[in-house]
Order: structure tokens, then sequence, then C-alpha cells
């Protein structure tokens, strides 16, 4: 067969529509490795627990009508303009007196300075999280500093391919820098579409190490899942990230819905002195890629061995419009389920330098530009003393 037929030249059309933001296919020594994976299976990487990945409970349309609805849509965004801290050049100019300092940028993307080395996670600088520049959820604060200001990152680690994670011009803007790039396996391959060189690539599976300047990243296992057009076939792996320095030690989930392995990821590769979990763009239509905010405390305590340890960095929130919760929900929900567990937490304005063995910023700044919030959220029961529990409140058998 010729590939001449009629529908050749249609696919090839089609396949011409997918611009260079949409990334590529995995080939070659890739997709050896990826259909050579324990956790590639049926054509398709698997997540560590059955995940749905769309929207479930009731029809796209009912969702549809949810999402799009007017006075919902107001309360997803900022009432007014989001304050992003203004002195991040400056603060970031003096060395980390602890040897661990982390800046959250907004949504996934938290520079993290430890043991002397600097990691920048899922860097998301573009105005849209889309692969198109017309459309697309628009971004709903400024970015804190401009990306070249940032000067040397020893290592970029990405999570996974979603357009929110994975950003062309912020790559193509980092392809010059020097830097080293740590993703999953598949990943890779878009990367390399930019201009990545392979050489600067370390493209790892679940449960895979890699050394960069001195500090060891671990792909850990999440539950999510890739695509970054119409068609999903998962050639790509999701993943969260443990790094660990000569004294700290760091942990990113990336996206993930909540599922037991965060206590093995914890006896693995920690206790964490920190932790960035993602709390935001929730739904009960998808509940199996991404945790809610006390789901999220959930993985951070689990990561910890049960008990409140290190600090708690919410992020995945405050920057892009991606789900039906008001805007602010995920602040107040973290910081209401946090405060009730006795873990401390970090609520940096975007761009703000803060030491987890330091002062931590806990002024919920989002109420002065957010619609009032009335809690929906699951309150935890209040813990009882041993005398009310002695006052006939067991079980007698």
């Amino acid at each position: 067969m010729t590939g001449a037929g009629p529908f050749h030249p249609l696919r090839a059309r089609l396949r011409a529509l997918r611009t260079a933001a949409f990334g590529a296919d995995p080939s070659g020594e890739r997709l050896r490795r990826i259909r050579s994976s324990p956790n590639f299976s049926d054509g398709s990487f698997r997540n560590p627990i059955g995940a749905r990945t769309r929207p479930s409970g009731a029809s796209l349309s009912e969702f549809a009508r949810i999402y799009f609805e007017k006075e919902a849509r107001a309360r997803r965004s900022p009432s007014g303009s989001v304050p992003v801290h203004t002195t991040t050049l400056a603060d970031l100019a003096r060395r980390p007196a602890s040897g661990l300092r982390l800046t959250w940028m907004g949504h996934s993307s938290v520079l993290a300075e430890i043991d002397g080395r600097r990691v920048l996670f899922d860097p998301v600088w573009g105005q849209r999280c889309s692969p198109f520049d017309f459309v697309g959820p628009r971004r709903l604060h400024r970015v804190p500093v401009p990306l070249a200001s940032l000067g040397t990152v020893d290592a970029v680690v990405i999570s996974h391919d979603h357009y929110d994670h994975l950003d062309l011009p912020t790559i193509r803007d980092l392809v010059g820098s020097g830097t080293v790039f740590a993703v999953p396996l598949g990943v890779g391959a878009h990367l390399e579409r930019w201009g990545v060189a392979p050489d600067r690539l370390r493209e790892l599976d679940w449960n895979e190490t890699t050394d960069i300047a001195g500090l060891r990243l671990t792909a850990t296992p999440a539950r999510h899942f890739c695509g970054r057009g119409l068609r999903n076939r998962q050639h790509a792996l999701w993943a969260s990230w443990a790094v660990a320095g000569p004294e700290h030690r760091i942990y990113h989930s990336g996206d993930t819905g909540y599922f037991p392995g965060f206590a093995d990821i914890g006896a693995q590769h920690g206790p964490f002195d920190a932790t960035m979990i993602q709390i935001g763009a929730y739904s009960d239509y998808w509940p199996d890629i991404h945790m809610r905010p006390d789901e999220g405390l959930r993985a951070h305590l689990d990561l910890q061995g049960g008990v409140p340890a290190g600090v708690l960095l919410p992020i995945h929130w405050g920057t892009f419009n991606l789900a039906p919760h008001p805007w602010a929900e995920p602040g107040e929900w973290t910081r209401d389920a946090a405060g009730e567990a006795g873990q401390a937490a970090a609520f940096p304005r975007p761009g703000e330098p803060f030491e987890p063995a330091g002062v931590l910023p806990v002024d919920p700044w989002w109420r002065a530009v957010s619609a009032p919030l009335t809690p929906a959220w699951p309150r935890p029961e209040r813990a009882k003393a041993p005398a009310e529990a002695r006052r006939g409140d067991l079980d007698p058998a």
C-alpha cells in the first residue's frame, strides 16, 4: 500500500494542524522504553489505582451549564488585582539563611533553592494554558518576575505534559539557559521538538532517580493522566517528584488524585522539610485526578509519616480558572484544614519567597480580592478529650 488513497491526505492534513505547541509523539528508543515500562500496558500508562479522567456523575451538558453559569463564573475569578509580591528579585539576591527557600510564582510554578542549588518546578510564564494564544484559560495575575531575570537554574522539573504545567513559550525561553530538564518518561519528546538537546534531558519512569548538580531527583507515582491533543494516547507519563540535597528534602505533587501511595513515597524519600501540594482545580466531576484541600492535607500528612511535620505549600490555585469552585476557596479551605490538624502551612503571595525554617507567610491575602466565601467544605470533627470519651461515648463492646 502506497498511502496515496483518499484517507492518507486527510490524515496528513489533520496532522499538519498540530502546531508546535501540541508537542510530539514518542518514537524510537523512547517508545521502546515506554512499552517496556512496568507502568505501561494495553497501549497506555496506568495509574497506581484506577482513575476517571473525564467528568463523571452527570452529563457533560450539565457540567457545562454549571461551569458557564454567570454568577458562578464571577465567583471563579478575583474581584480585583491579585497582590503580587513586588520585591522578589531583591529578596532572591540574598542567600537563604537556612539553606532552603521556596518561591511560589503562581499555579504550580515554584522556584526551590535547596542546599546551594536552584530547581524550578513546572514553570509556566505564558499568558494562557492552551495550544493557542487566542483562546484558553488566561492568567489571572501577572508573573512576579521575568523569567530571564531569575538567573541560573540548575534543574527544571516537569510533572506532566498538560498545558498548565508544560508551556511551550516558557520552555523555549529556557532552551538557551543551559539548564537540565528532569521529566517523566515520554515527555522528553515534546521538549526535543522544541529545541532541548537530548543530552540535557533526564527522562524517568516512576521510582527512577537522577543526580543533577549534587541533588537527587526521583520521579514518584501520581494519580493523573497526560495528553496535549484530543486523542489522548497516554504515551507520556505523569509524576510527582522528591528532591533531596545534602541537608534538605522537598516534594512536589504535580497533579494527582489522592491515593494510598503517598505514605510509601514518604517512607522511601521523606520526611520532607516542605511539600508543594496540589489543592486547586478539584471537582466532583473528576474526583480521581485532582485533590481537594482536605485530601491535599491528608497527602502531606501521609508523606510525613502520619503526623504534622514540615511545611505545606498549597499549589495549583489562584492563577488560572480551571474548575467550578470559587477562586479563593482552595486557599481558605486549606488554611482551615491545616489549622484544624495543627499542620504548618505557608500562604505566600505570588512571588513571595519564604524559608520553611523561618517565619511563614500566613496572611489570607486573597480575602481582599475575593467574593465572600460561604464555607461549604466538610469540617473535621473536633477530637474529643479523654475525659469526654470516658463519658459513655465509647462502644460498650
